[in-house]
């Protein structure tokens, strides 16, 4: 991850990037207030959840927004990447950089779980992968954002998107094309995403050259 001050200050710049990509391409109904007449407690719900999970596994809120970051980068922010492999169906979770990278699925789960008692049928998938990486965030001591909500759930699947996530070995340039593919085309938001880090060892494996992305942001005018 990009070099910050503490790491809230890193989870904030990586947050907020989370959200933009999941506002590219995002319906214009998209509203923070959706659910506010047919789950008015739908955010208590999850923090509450995210809270609970937490006690017995630290690394919950950074896994869930990873999990977001993962979802919303291939195909949008559908919740496509929740869903189970059947037969002759191959489904985003068993792409490469997702197998043992994306976790956090039971509490997901668990959300859900909540969510249908308090209000069947009504919350989407979607938009509980939205709220549990803005929850995790501010939980973590990161800021605090309004959450567009209102998104349909995905109902296919892209393992070969999946499989095409920003991956730590690969250079500037396919992160450049990888980024601006879904609408990332500042500097900023490729450092926040894809987890460079500032320390000259790491520099030429990761670019090629001795300029590092981070180099490039913090001396660009």
């Amino acid at each position: 991850m990009m070099a910050s001050s503490t790491p809230y200050a890193a989870a904030g710049v990586l947050a907020v990037m989370v959200a933009a990509l999941c506002l590219h391409g995002a319906a214009a109904q998209l509203v923070e207030d959706y659910y506010d007449d047919t789950c008015p407690d739908a955010y208590d719900i999850v923090k509450q959840t995210l809270i609970e999970a937490h006690q017995s596994d630290t690394r919950i809120y950074a896994s869930l927004l990873r999990l977001h970051f993962h979802d919303c980068f291939v195909q949008g922010c559908d919740g496509s990447i929740l869903l189970d492999n059947m037969t002759g169906f191959q489904t985003e979770k068993e792409a490469v950089p997702n197998m043992g990278s994306a976790r956090g699925f039971p509490v997901v789960d668990a959300v859900k779980a909540a969510l249908e008692d308090a209000c069947p049928g009504v919350v989407s998938c979607a938009d509980i992968l939205a709220l549990a990486a803005e929850i995790s965030v501010e939980l973590s001591g990161g800021p605090k954002w309004g959450v567009l909500l209102g998104r349909l759930d995905g109902l296919t699947s892209s393992i070969a998107g999946a499989n095409n996530l920003p991956a730590p070995f690969e250079n500037l340039t396919v992160l450049e094309r990888k980024f601006s593919d879904v609408g990332l085309k500042d500097l900023v938001d490729l450092v926040a995403l894809s987890g460079y880090s500032a320390r000259t060892s790491l520099i030429p494996r990761r670019t090629g050259s001795t300029t590092s992305a981070a180099q490039i942001c913090l001396t660009r005018p």
